[in-house]
């Protein structure tokens, strides 16, 4: 049964569409009280989104997008608002912009942020986020919380939003300074592929 929720949640992250069907798993009698069911990060889902293909922890896009990626601090449909860890959310957290509204109001599409139903890990599209910052700059946002029906009362901070455009930048890669020892081909090894000549 643990190999069939894997599989249906690794089809929750390939195809966000079905995600809200998918995560609705069914209780399995025989799992431990002391098992978390599986469920969907805010990560898989911004990159599957957004096409930005950066990994790790959300609270790191921010700084492996620096080179990679656009950034700024103004806001673009398909760009990704990269949050801050703050609080409890000690590992950031990324949504994508769907629509930009005005100058302080978006609507964001991501994963994991309220619980629905109690379960978390669910999929939201759409949801408002509004610019709180004193200088209009989207460094402090209040994002919808579902369980209130509202903007929540937190205030998030932002590092600001990853443009991806479809062009990311490789990552730089050192060269190395010295020729790799070559070492020559055994003539066994050569043999044992002779009759495909």
């Amino acid at each position: 049964m643990k190999s069939v929720i894997a599989t249906l949640a690794l089809f929750a992250f390939a195809t966000p569409a079905l995600a809200d069907e998918v995560q609705d798993f069914s209780i399995d009698p025989t799992r431990s009280a002391n098992e978390l069911e599986p469920y969907l990060q805010c990560v898989p889902y911004a990159r599957q989104v957004s096409g930005i293909q950066i990994y790790g922890d959300a609270h790191t896009w921010w700084e492996q997008a620096q080179g990679r990626y656009a950034t700024g601090n103004a806001p673009r449909p398909g760009a990704v608002m990269a949050f801050r860890p703050h609080r409890g959310m000690r590992l950031g957290h990324v949504a994508a912009v769907s629509t930009v509204l005005d100058s302080r109001r978006v609507l964001l599409d991501h994963a994991n942020w309220s619980p629905i139903d109690g379960r978390r890990g669910q999929i939201e599209k759409d949801v408002l986020a509004v610019d709180v910052s004193q200088a209009n700059d989207w460094s402090e946002v209040q994002v919808w919380y579902a369980p209130l029906g509202r903007v929540g009362t937190t205030v998030w901070p932002v590092d600001g939003f990853i443009y991806g455009d479809g062009r990311s930048q490789p990552r730089t890669v050192i060269a190395r300074t010295e020729e790799p020892v070559r070492k020559q081909t055994s003539k066994r090894f050569l043999s044992a592929f002779a009759e495909f000549r």
